[in-house]
């Protein structure tokens, strides 16, 4: 084993070099057979390697593929069935957003939200395109996340914890019984993101698709101060990652060899797995920079493209969702009634 034969016993030295080992491969696999959106391999690698979790299950890593698999089949059936008659499309994607952020507020899996937005959102908006285009990058997204499931038990073996450490502690499942609480912050992410899905897929502005899949991120917390938070703290991890990428970029520029492609990336994730594990205020920010780091490298290194028109339309499509938020949450709060929601909650708190 790594960890054993380099005698690593700190915790925070076992993740930051098992963080280092999965993204690497990752990357070294995504760019070196480059399958359609085969760079959300090492994006999701990157996320939940970054998190100080110990080894999944089996039965835990197989509910998750089965997670994704359930969300590409939902967005499959509305995209093929429903999208072709606006007037039950859209009133069931709002029943669907609805249900999807319900989940998540009494305590459902994240990584089953994550993958049905994915695939509510993304998927109709790329059948406007072509329905192949739709099926084939939904597909990839659903093989990225199950080979990063791969990945994290890879590394995991490669790097492994110590002997003592404890288990994934079990998930305290779904709250039974209605939530109001739950109900109303559904309610209020479905309010703000429904218009802007709508208006994205009815026009076909694949273009901005970052825009909506932000927002609705965004929006997991309907809480403006969280939004406003999430929202400026994107921006704040873009611009680390991207002053990152850029000397990541003319690196691979000055030497545009794939071994060195797969070098850079481990010592470029090492030292991000170091600060993340780290005590540093910086540390938060971290994660979500190696992730625009690892899409600006990508989307910079594709032919015609460019590193500070690709940096520039990442910080612009960003700070216009959190704007939206913001300001969508704002004029809800402002019109939302307050004394019934509030006798509601005290009434459930009493309970």
């Amino acid at each position: 084993m790594t960890a054993n034969f380099l005698k690593l016993t700190n915790p925070q030295q076992i993740r930051a070099l098992r963080y280092a080992v999965g993204v690497t491969i990752a990357a070294a696999l995504a760019f070196g057979i480059a399958w359609p959106l085969s760079f959300l391999f090492p994006v999701l690698s990157a996320v939940f390697l970054a998190m100080p979790l110990p080894k999944l299950t089996l039965f835990q890593g197989l509910r998750n593929m089965r997670d994704s698999l359930f969300a590409f089949v939902v967005g499959y059936i509305f995209t093929l069935f429903i999208l072709p008659f606006p007037v039950i499309y859209v009133p069931l994607l709002g029943l669907a957003l609805f249900h999807t952020y319900y989940h998540l507020n009494r305590g459902g899996s994240f990584w089953l939200v994550l993958m049905l937005l994915v695939c509510l959102l993304l998927m109709p908006m790329l059948a406007g395109l072509h329905e192949g285009l739709a099926i084939g990058v939904v597909s990839g997204i659903v093989g990225s996340s199950w080979l990063t499931l791969a990945l994290l038990w890879l590394a995991h073996y490669i790097v492994p914890d110590p002997v003592d450490t404890p288990a994934l502690p079990v998930p305290p499942g779904v709250h039974q019984g209605f939530s109001v609480v739950a109900a109303e912050a559904a309610l209020k992410s479905t309010i703000v993101v429904l218009p802007i899905a709508i208006l994205f897929i009815a026009n076909n502005w694949t273009s901005q698709i970052l825009v909506m899949v932000f927002a609705a991120i965004f929006t997991l917390s309907p809480n403006l101060n969280k939004g406003i938070e999430a929202g400026s703290n994107s921006i704040k991890s873009t611009l680390i990652g991207g002053g990152v990428a850029f000397f990541v970029y003319w690196a691979l520029v000055a030497v545009p060899e794939y071994h060195f492609l797969v070098l850079l990336m481990f010592f470029t994730s090492l030292g991000f797995g170091v600060a993340i594990n780290s005590a540093r205020p910086l540390a938060k920010y971290l994660p979500s920079a190696m992730v625009a780091m690892i899409i600006l490298v990508n989307s910079s290194l594709a032919e015609g493209s460019h590193f500070s028109e690709a940096f520039i339309l990442r910080i612009l499509f960003i700070s216009l969702a959190a704007i939206y938020v913001v300001v969508s949450l704002r004029v809800l709060g402002a019109f939302w009634p307050k004394e019934k929601v509030d006798s509601l909650q005290s009434s459930v708190g009493s309970e």
